[in-house]
């Protein structure tokens, strides 16, 4: 939930990673407790239940040394089993991610709204008494929500022990998914979940707004005063509680929104947008930028956003929007967040049109311009078909290079630059 050193982009049907329960992975704020080296699958073996009962043993020193107790490792990992099924779905990619006007219609789709508002209403008190402590508007906790386990209904049934000690066996990602392993233990240990009753999505990530086990030590609250820091139960106040408690702590202001839609004007410069760079709303004033909606341009400084390139819809993003970020690093997570809260609130929607007939690049073309991006010398990041901040920034360096609108944005014209 927090900006890491892991960073996967698993690639489903969303526009970035999400896990089977719509969590998006990637995030692991500041653990609990030192990492410690994860003992790894011998190079070549082949993955069995044996396999990984023999590794539960390897591992077990080096659990027992970051400070859980034997007692509590035994029960709790008595539970581990290999599960073959969950490393198809961590190997499962999809040809094709969906453009980013498609992830957002679904994210602030009507029935989502619809039961944002209905939860804003049934929950008035209990969000009213979180936004009081934390500064975090409710209709962003309840988007939070929506897009994490559409409130509630898509929680994860997996238990987390097995899930974990199977990605940790694994070996792929072993370090990252062996600390978490530790992590869920220290939460187990602490007496806030059992190892039976702690369950969530195949990735390890939990509760109503999917905290991996990490993010949960770093930022889980008992808010309800139960002596309980309980994410798993039907009571969703613990969790969107926790929640605001991790955006206040990576720097939500509040009383300052998210953002607000602006249009550009005809000559804006477009080398100036992206998350790097940064100016005073009146600084934009005076370059001819304005609010969609016809109010002023706020005081505040921010970054231009143009997630679909000069011919989509561009955002001013405050530093609330970061926070977000920080919660998940993906633009358009942030931006459905975002937008979704708009209208649970009662606000408009997206006013810009979206190119909606560009064709879909596939994630092989992606990776053919990340290649071609670094044969010219603009790139110099992973070649994954997963075009982050990196890809665009050096797409957008290459576009001034050749005299095109500087706007980062990747589509069928640019591969053909590229190409040609």
């Amino acid at each position: 939930m927090k900006r890491s050193t892991f960073r996967i982009l698993l690639a489903t049907s969303l526009v970035f990673a999400v896990s089977a329960c719509g969590a998006p992975l990637g995030r692991s704020p500041g653990m609990a407790g030192a990492q410690v080296t994860i003992p790894q699958r011998p190079a070549g073996s082949t993955a069995s239940e044996a396999g990984l009962r023999q590794w539960v043993q390897q591992f077990r020193p080096t659990a027992l040394s970051a400070g859980i107790a034997p007692a509590t490792f035994d029960r709790s990992m008595a539970l581990a089993s290999y599960h073959s099924d969950i490393i198809a779905l961590d190997r499962r990619q999809s040809e094709f991610s969906r453009p980013i006007w498609a992830y957002l219609d679904d994210a602030a789709s009507g029935s989502r709204i619809s039961t944002g508002r209905e939860k804003s209403a049934q929950l008035s008190g209990t969000l009213a008494a979180i936004e009081g402590r934390y500064g975090v508007p409710r209709e962003i906790v309840l988007a939070v929500w929506g897009m994490e386990s559409n409130f509630g209904a898509n929680r994860g049934s997996t238990r987390i022990i097995p899930a974990l000690t199977t990605l940790a066996y694994d070996g792929r990602r072993g370090q990252f998914f062996g600390n978490e392993l530790i992590a869920a233990l220290r939460i187990i240990q602490s007496g806030d979940i059992s190892p039976e009753g702690m369950v969530g999505s195949w990735a390890g990530a939990m509760g109503h707004t999917q905290f991996m086990p990490s993010s949960y030590l770093a930022h889980a609250v008992d808010f309800n005063g139960d002596r309980r820091r309980d994410i798993w139960s039907n009571d969703p106040t613990d969790s969107l509680a926790s929640t605001a408690a991790y955006l206040r702590q990576a720097g939500w202001r509040p009383g300052m929104p998210w953002g607000v839609e602006v249009v550009l004007p005809a000559n804006f410069n477009y080398a100036l947008s992206g998350k790097n760079q940064r100016q005073a709303g009146g600084s934009w004033a005076a370059m001819g930028v304005r609010t969609a909606n016809g109010t002023g341009m706020p005081g505040w400084s921010g970054s231009i956003l143009v997630p679909a390139g000069a011919r989509g819809p561009a955002f001013l993003i405050s530093d609330n929007f970061r926070a977000i970020l920080d919660y998940n690093t993906s633009d358009s997570y942030a931006l459905g967040v975002s937008l979704l809260g708009d209208r649970i609130a009662g606000r408009s929607g997206v006013q810009g049109s979206w190119p909606r007939g560009d064709r879909v690049l596939s994630n092989a073309e992606k990776a053919e311009i990340q290649r071609l991006l670094t044969s010219r010398g603009f790139y110099r990041d992973e070649i994954d078909g997963k075009l982050g901040s990196k890809s665009t920034e050096a797409i957008r360096a290459f576009q001034q290079s050749v005299g095109a609108t500087p706007d980062g944005y990747a589509d069928a014209r640019l591969l053909a630059q590229l190409r040609g």
